[in-house]
């Protein structure tokens, strides 16, 4: 028997330390359980902005990729990533390698690409035994807690990433463009509005320049949406930062980020952001067979550490295109 978008967010549980939470009654079909609730759990992560549903009883990568599938219009492929990961099928991926006494600073999944996921999709295959929730936080209410002065700088001059592809750390030109022939990824790169050198070691260095502050392609709402915190020198820690830049130098870090007009991002302003991200942030720990979903523009996620094995597996859904890459607060996502 299927809800409707009412009854089931009705039933969602809202908690300021938590996700909403949806216990599920899926019994031994989570595929079929998703594909009755498809139109009511968009709803809810409308409503929302994400939702986290317990008791799928996701077990298999083949399970929750056929549950993405039921639950999205289109998956996409990952292009650009900044690590590798395990791909099961185009757009259903492992969760991002990262260091797991680590946190992974909140953002905005591909944010730095001019077509980027609308929806996210998280199936919790094995939990792990401590840590490893997926933290979230409210875009919106992020942008409003961040120095004002800061907000209007990034909205006028947008975000720079700056990226040099090594091929021994961090993502290579291969893991990144699914190619190795530099003719596709120059194409590729002139199609996505990224400049693009080629280095006398043979390593590729790009510069794309993206608009920090979206709008909403439903609410029409102003939302903080990038990776300057996530992708910058200063989210490293000290030892790493140090050693990269002994062997690569201070401009070929594997990624770094600035102010739109190449002015660096200091220490202080990400840890201003991160600070934002803190002050909103709820967390949920997982449990084996959850499902979470996650609008990518209304809502920023993260990693936290963890201990013990954990398998998560990500999907990429709902394709969305920037109409338009100039940094205002205008931009809109169609």
């Amino acid at each position: 028997m299927s809800l409707s978008s009412a009854t089931l967010l009705h039933a969602v549980t809202l908690s300021p330390d938590g996700p909403p939470l949806l216990h599920a009654d899926a019994g031994a079909d989570p595929v079929g359980w998703a594909d009755r609730h498809r139109t009511a759990l968009r709803a809810v992560v409308a409503a929302h902005g994400c939702v986290l549903v317990r008791g799928l009883g996701l077990a298999d990568p083949a399970g929750a990729e056929t549950v993405f599938r039921r639950l999205t219009d289109s998956l996409m492929a990952d292009r650009e990533p900044f690590a590798p990961r395990r791909t099961y099928a185009e757009g259903v991926y492992s969760a991002t390698k990262w260091p797991t006494d680590q946190p992974m600073c909140l953002h905005h999944e591909s944010s730095y690409a001019l077509d980027f996921p609308g929806l996210l999709l998280f199936a919790c295959l094995d939990a792990p035994t401590e840590g490893g929730a997926t933290p979230v936080a409210d875009a919106e209410a992020v942008l409003t807690s961040l120095p004002s002065t800061l907000v209007d700088r990034f909205e006028r001059e947008g975000w720079l990433l700056t990226r040099t592809y090594h091929e021994e750390i961090g993502a290579s030109v291969a893991e990144a463009f699914g190619t190795e022939d530099r003719g596709v990824v120059e194409r590729y790169c002139r199609a996505q509005g990224i400049d693009f050198a080629w280095q006398s070691d043979g390593s590729l260095h790009t510069r794309q320049h993206r608009a920090a502050v979206l709008r909403h392609p439903v609410t029409g709402r102003r939302c903080w949406f990038n990776q300057i915190a996530f992708l910058n020198e200063w989210t490293m820690e000290p030892e790493v930062r140090e050693y990269l830049i002994d062997v690569y130098g201070a401009d070929a870090l594997p990624f770094n980020t600035r102010f739109g007009n190449g002015d660096p991002v200091d220490a202080d302003i990400v840890s201003a952001i991160n600070g934002a991200y803190d002050a909103h942030v709820r967390r949920t720990p997982w449990r084996s067979g959850d499902l979470l979903l996650v609008d990518n523009i209304r809502t920023a996620h993260g990693r936290d550490p963890f201990e013990g094995p954990r398998e998560v597996l990500a999907g990429l859904g709902d394709p969305v295109r920037l109409t338009d890459r100039a940094p205002t607060g205008g931009v809109r996502a169609a």
